[in-house]
């Protein structure tokens, strides 16, 4: 308790004021609380002020101060400013020593980094007094593991040199070459999943499942880790993909309880901790074929992300826990997402779960159990969903009632997955409202009908499908928001708003090409309502009635707004065709007079680059490193346009390119890879 409590303030006052505040309905017991109040806040700001001369505890905008005191030069964008500043001094003290450079790279940029110093994997005569074993000109063939390293961060195998400069990344190996490689992408442990059967249903035994819910061939993560001490780096150490050889050789720092992979059989929701498969029944396989070796019981194919098992097991109810690679906490995942969580005073909440009581294991039981409700008086309801299963469900929502909320969401770190066997037909009275977070929801579209106000859906997959729109918005006039989402193609009403966030839209078919139009009226043809979109990735076509706004966003396919006197586009990369409202600082920016050959070679010039346009891929969305400037660093605050704007990767690059200027050794040259 504080030291400046009301209640402890006012008994220190004399009896007397005490019996004559009562007499007068308690005035100054109210001051003295009002004063009890503002003391806290000046206790607690001078208990701050205190913690602000340690780096480890200081507010954040404490921390370039400190970093002055020691000459930490700006760097704009860093991710990690707190543990560059507090490494400085040691830093310093180990400058020039590959381990220091590649913790310095991991903590300006925040991704995982391993340094390699190109003359050890020069092919050179060696001196008779200092012979290196492992340094060979002639790789071994029969070494497969280090075939599949080559010219990755991890090869061993030796190189002629190279004259070409490193810093531009034109060339490796050279004496006075240092590579740094940055592991872009993120690995997000996905607990006791259901795996998705190849063929039937999940209520039959099956002997083929893929690790990914959507049934999708889908590349394992390491869970990676942080190399300590003096250790360099390894390939346990970083979230990359994992290879078959490498998981074969290692498979039990890969596999089990708490580590980048592990299957349960039999599974019983009943028990608080059950151990995975022993390691010894599982086998590393190539299962582009699902043959599975006899003396095995469970085959995995980490590059695929399959698993099988042989014809005469039944394995039960399977589980299966793994990571998966993304570039950013987005569409829904195992991240922290408790701050996006709304609530509303005198909800309903229902907990669903496989631990749950039997109408509660269900999503479609909690609706029927809110219906029940709603039957005494309307309510809003939150349902929660408490784990990470799948839930194949035909779903039946009741109409929410005027002024109230729907709120459908997973849990905080949780990631289930809905398969709809049924579109979701959300209808809601004037004034409601329907929120859904944290899901994966795949199968069929999601409806919007009746007089609903306002739709949110927040860090929630609507899973592209090809050929059809996921998300549908009937006429009404509802207000819709897409934040932090992966979704489809859109159909939405002339009457309704639709506000696009740090999301994807995807219309296409996995190579860029778009099926469909990835904004247009219901039926595909009509402009769709006003639309806003801010730093976001659009794939496919877009038709709208009023472009209200459009910033740092990448559109694949042109754009077509019906009214262009209204609205605005302004750092964006649109495509060939588009009728936009005035454009400022666009790509293609076509001088004027330019011939119609000149335009579109200026527009294939400057058009975006992905590392994966297929949804699934760990790369989908994310723009290569041989991406024009223009792109990469064409948004408003200089980072890339895109969906991941907010990532503010080429800021990192730059920091991280300053930093090494003061802790590289004389002579040396650094040059940046992206190893993802």
């Amino acid at each position: 308790m504080s030291n400046y409590s009301a209640e402890r303030l006012y008994r220190l006052l004399p009896a007397l004021h005490r019996l004559r505040d009562a007499d007068q309905g308690y005035p100054l017991r109210d001051l003295v609380t009002i004063l009890a109040g503002q003391a806290e806040v000046l206790e607690a700001d001078i208990q701050q002020l205190y913690e602000n001369w340690f780096v480890e505890t200081c507010e954040p905008w404490v921390v370039p101060y400190l970093g002055d005191l020691l000459g930490v030069r700006g760097t704009r964008g860093a991710a990690s400013r707190r543990a560059e500043v507090a490494n400085t001094l040691p830093y310093r003290q180990a400058k020039g020593t590959l381990a220091v450079t590649e913790r310095l790279a991991r903590d300006v940029t925040g991704w995982p980094a391993r340094a390699v110093e190109s003359f050890q994997l020069l092919g050179t005569t060696q001196y008779v007094k200092h012979v290196r074993l492992a340094n060979l000109r002639t790789p071994d063939l029969r070494r497969a593991s280090d075939l599949e390293l080559l010219s990755g961060p991890f090869e061993t195998a030796a190189h002629t040199a190279e004259v070409r400069r490193i810093a531009v990344e034109a060339g490796r190996y050279n004496i006075q070459n240092l590579g740094i490689f940055l592991w872009r992408l993120q690995a997000y442990p996905l607990a006791e999943g259901m795996p998705h059967p190849v063929t039937g249903s999940f209520s039959t035994p099956q002997k083929h499942f893929t690790w990914n819910p959507l049934g999708m061939d889908q590349q394992l993560f390491s869970s990676g880790g942080t190399a300590a001490g003096s250790r360099v780096a390894s390939e346990l150490d970083v979230p990359g993909p994992i290879r078959r050889r490498a998981l074969y050789d290692a498979l039990a720092r890969y596999y089990g309880s708490g580590l980048s992979l592990a299957v349960w059989t039999s599974w019983d929701p009943a028990l608080t901790a059950q151990d995975p498969l022993p390691a010894d029944q599982v086998a590393v396989c190539d299962l582009t074929q699902w043959k599975t070796p006899s003396q095995v019981k469970v085959a995995v194919d980490p590059l695929l992300g399959r698993l099988s098992f042989q014809d005469d097991q039944d394995p039960g109810k399977v589980r299966v826990s793994y990571h998966y690679g993304f570039s950013d906490d987005l569409g829904g995942g195992t991240y922290e997402r408790q701050a996006t969580f709304t609530r509303i005073a005198g909800e309903t909440y229902f907990a669903v779960s496989e631990t749950a009581s039997p109408e509660l294991q269900t999503l479609q039981g909690a609706l029927g159990e809110w219906k029940q409700a709603l039957a005494l008086g309307p309510v809003s309801a939150v349902i929660e969903i408490r784990d990470s299963r799948t839930y194949a469900e035909h779903l039946k929502v009741p109409e929410i009632p005027s002024g109230h909320r729907l709120e459908i969401r997973a849990a905080n770190r949780q990631r289930p997955t809905l398969l709809l066997t049924t579109e979701i037909k959300v209808t809601g009275a004037a004034e409601s409202s329907f929120e859904m977070n944290g899901l994966l929801v795949a199968g069929r579209p999601v409806r919007l009908a009746g007089q609903l106000n306002h739709a949110l859906f927040q860090h929630t997959t609507l899973a592209p499908a090809d050929g059809t729109p996921v998300l549908i918005v009937e006429p009404g006039g509802a207000q819709v928001t897409i934040e932090r989402s992966i979704v489809g193609a859109v159909r939405a009403s002339y009457e309704a708003h639709v506000d696009i966030l740090d999301s994807i839209v995807d219309a296409g078919d996995g190579t860029g090409r778009a099926l469909l139009p990835a904004y247009a009226a219901p039926d595909g043809k009509a402009p769709g309502g006003a639309l806003t979109v801010s730093r976001s990735t659009v794939i496919g076509a877009v038709r709208t009635g009023t472009l209200a706004l459009a910033e740092n966003s990448l559109f694949l396919h042109p754009v077509r707004a019906e009214r262009r006197q209204e609205g605005c586009v302004r750092f964006c990369s649109l495509a060939a065709g588009s009728r936009v409202p005035r454009r400022f600082h666009c790509q293609p920016a076509v001088p004027d007079g330019s011939t119609a050959d000149e335009a579109r070679r200026l527009a294939a010039l400057l058009s975006p680059r992905f590392t994966a346009l297929r949804y699934g891929d760990p790369g989908y969305c994310q723009l290569t490193a041989d991406t024009p400037r223009e792109i990469r660093r064409g948004a408003e605050d200089e980072s890339e346009m895109g969906v991941f704007s907010s990532l503010l990767n080429p800021q990192r690059e730059d920091a991280l390119r300053l930093r090494l200027e003061e802790y590289l050794r004389v002579g040396l040259e650094a040059g940046i890879f992206y190893a993802t």
